[in-house]
């Protein structure tokens, strides 16, 4: 019942600009720009797959393009559900590292609503404002979900990891990252 409650509170704040800037400001984010205002989001889990990203969000990119951030790296140190067989992707700085994803041109509005998916503001991931840049080296100012995660990372489930590898191969990411999205060892089945 409160989890209900949650969800339809999260979905009215997010059609709201107003309701959404006082929302995030309550908890400690900025909401900046204006509603029709054009950004990248970054996309590095199981929203660079197109079910996921377009069917699930119900998001409608202008435009999407490879691109790559430099100085972190890929991990699945998240709890997911089920508990303890299932690992969310996340990012966190490395120097020297670097992760590939998928960028798409949204609107801020269009932020708010994914952001509602993920559980934004108040669930594992914060946004974060990071410097990509696409497969031409064109420099992008993206935002991506990061969070706090554990030492140690998880096994995805192969449901999961069969997205990200579905996606990257979709998008036309370079052929190592998608070699080293085939060499995650998925979490066992069972249970």
């Amino acid at each position: 019942m409160l989890w209900n409650l949650k969800r339809i509170l999260r979905r009215a704040v997010a059609r709201s600009w107003l309701l959404s800037r006082l929302w995030y400001r309550y908890r400690g984010l900025p909401l900046d720009g204006a509603p029709g205002e054009e950004i990248w989001y970054f996309a590095f889990g199981s929203n660079m797959h197109d079910d996921v990203f377009r069917g699930r969000r119900r998001m409608r990119p202008r435009e999407w393009r490879v691109a790559r951030i430099e100085g972190y790296r890929l991990r699945f140190n998240l709890e997911g559900r089920p508990r303890g067989r299932a690992a969310p992707a996340n990012i966190e700085p490395c120097p020297g590292e670097e992760v590939w994803g998928v960028v798409y041109r949204i609107t801020r509005r269009d932020l708010l609503r994914l952001n509602s998916t993920e559980g934004v503001p108040g669930g594992y991931y914060r946004p974060v404002w990071l410097g990509a840049e696409d497969a031409d080296r064109r420099p992008l100012r993206a935002v991506a979900y990061v969070a706090r995660g554990g030492e140690a990372d998880g096994d995805p489930s192969l449901r999961y990891l069969t997205l990200l590898r579905e996606g990257a191969r979709a998008h036309g990411l370079p052929e190592r990252w998608i070699e080293k999205l085939d060499r995650i060892r998925p979490a066992e089945c069972g249970g």
